[in-house]
């Protein structure tokens, strides 16, 4: 296995470890999937896909972490290197209100930014809340800050986030969920739509099909502005005790 792929198994499994023991407390809850491909014969392929999710909740206040990851090689060259970092805490008041504030990190050695920041504050309303369907919708002012990776300029500029969540309980065992983020700017327009259905193999496990597309409206010349991954990855729900 490769070196790259070995830290993000090594580090996929350390933080499963930890998010498992936080969620002990009863305060915790989260999930935690990982991917595997290998390939080998006219070409050498090796893949690997991780995801960390922590929600904590406490009286009228939640905090939502993500920690991603993509690592990919063909014949011995790397062809993909993505982390993404993420961090969201919203205040309800009221049924279906709710003040939000949202941090996002994006570094992506393939992309014509080196890396992306932001921070938002916004305002968040649940459009529909029911047992089987939950639609919550985001928007409002931030910060995006950048680096264009053939110049080594940064780019301060203000932004507008909108961000869309719903969720569909499909049965008992299985749910969709599709969650749109979007963040536009005066230089550059960035857009993830990221799409999965679950299906549960037992009160821990999942199995998760999943689609993310990813869209950039400012690139290098050469450089296509629309990316997808789709994957297939074993999740591992935590829950806290009941």
């Amino acid at each position: 296995m490769r070196q790259g792929i070995r830290v993000v198994t090594i580090g996929w499994m350390l933080a499963l470890v930890t998010l498992s023991a936080m969620a002990e407390t009863g305060q915790w809850s989260g999930s935690g999937e990982f991917g595997l491909v290998f390939s080998r014969g006219n070409s050498d392929t090796e893949s690997a896909n991780a995801r960390l999710e922590a929600l904590y909740e406490r009286n009228n206040w939640s905090n939502e972490s993500t920690l991603s990851g993509v690592y990919s090689r063909d014949s011995g060259q790397t062809s993909s290197n993505r982390f993404v970092a993420a961090n969201r805490t919203d205040f309800r008041f009221g049924d279906h209100r709710y003040a939000v504030g949202a941090l996002r990190y994006d570094r992506d050695r393939f992309s014509s930014l080196k890396y992306q920041a932001s921070a938002a504050l916004g305002y968040g309303y649940r459009l529909v809340d029911t047992k089987l369907h939950l639609l919550r919708v985001e928007a409002g002012p931030g910060l995006r800050l950048s680096e264009v990776r053939a110049t080594g300029n940064e780019e301060n500029q203000l932004i507008g986030r909108a961000f869309f969540d719903y969720t569909w309980t499909v049965s008992e065992t299985t749910e969709f969920q599709n969650k749109l983020l979007i963040e536009a700017g005066s230089d550059n327009t960035f857009a993830e739509n990221a799409a999965g259905l679950s299906v549960a193999i037992n009160a821990r496990m999942s199995l998760k099909a999943g689609l993310t597309v990813r869209h950039n409206t400012d690139v290098d010349p050469g450089t296509k502005k629309t990316d997808t991954l789709s994957t297939v990855n074993l999740v591992y729900n935590f829950k806290p005790k009941s």
